[in-house]
């Protein structure tokens, strides 16, 4: 039975909660569902050395719920826990597969944008990109830096020095978060309602539907996604993943990203006691 919850401490303070995960560990234990267990921040993510502020009496099944981490680290992250006597229900394989996108995407490439790979810091061809996009984005194999100066996508009229360019800018935005490679993904046009995207999260536990939520701040009024088109991808190789749903300006929907549940963030707005009520009962 699966009946804790793992999450990292406050930077500050070993023995409190992350402070912006705060309003989840509150929903765990008002919901009484969940045991708690906290692992410190500064030591397991700067020092790789798991300390924590307390320990089960026994065994015990777990779910993480906190911060992303390379599949290396996670790796260690996972064995080191069950030295402890607590067995994260994502094992690193499965959170490889779901945290980087190439390894996801055979699985949903019916339903997703077109993509190459490259390796990093490799001269990628423009010339040769362009032959197979008219749009595309960047990203490295897990995140793209959204939110900053580096463009949403390019055209054709981009070329080889400018884009080289841009690429180092990515590379310094991402830094050390940096992961796996190069991710060029056709660019979507995504519907509009007002001045929002219609794009949904789909939180997946036990091969379940857990929640699926409002994920770019639309009204309630915003089509959903199809029914069968969210319960198509149920059986991914993982125990428990996201999977983001949008709706594209001509109506039909795609899948514009995956990745593990551990790591997903909460829609803004979700009912975080309704969402741990859920994934108790997908546990059960």
């Amino acid at each position: 039975m699966v009946n804790t919850i793992v999450f990292p401490s406050s930077f500050f303070d070993t023995r409190r909660v992350d402070e912006d995960l705060q309003q989840e560990y509150d929903a765990v234990v008002e919901t009484g569902l969940f045991d708690v267990i906290i692992f410190g921040y500064e030591k397991w993510f700067d020092e790789g050395k798991l300390v924590l502020a307390n320990a089960p009496s026994e065994e015990v099944m777990a779910v993480y719920r906190g911060w992303m981490m390379k599949p290396e680290q996670y790796e260690t992250f996972y064995s080191q826990l069950q030295e402890r006597g607590i067995c994260l229900v994502t094992d690193p394989e499965a959170y490889t597969t779901m945290h980087v996108f190439p390894n996801v995407y055979k699985f949903v490439a019916k339903d997703t944008a077109k993509m190459q790979v490259f390796p990093l810091h490799q001269e990628i061809n423009i010339a040769e990109v362009k032959k197979e996009f008219s749009r595309f984005m960047v990203k490295d194999y897990v995140k793209s830096v959204k939110g900053t100066k580096f463009p949403r996508y390019f055209d054709h009229s981009i070329d080889q020095d400018t884009f080289h360019q841009w690429m180092e800018v990515f590379y310094q935005y991402r830094g050390n978060l940096l992961t796996g490679g190069i991710c060029i993904k056709e660019f979507l046009d995504l519907k509009q309602y007002g001045d929002r995207t219609n794009e949904y999260r789909v939180f997946y536990m036990n091969h379940e539907i857990a929640t699926v939520s409002r994920n770019s701040g639309q009204f309630s009024t915003a089509a959903t996604p199809p029914k069968a088109l969210v319960e198509k991808y149920c059986n991914l190789p993982s125990v428990f993943y996201t999977v983001d749903f949008a709706e594209l300006d001509n109506g039909t929907w795609q899948i514009i990203e995956a990745g593990d549940g551990s790591v997903s963030g909460l829609s803004e707005g979700q009912d975080y006691k309704a969402f741990f009520r859920a994934l108790y009962q997908c546990l059960l």
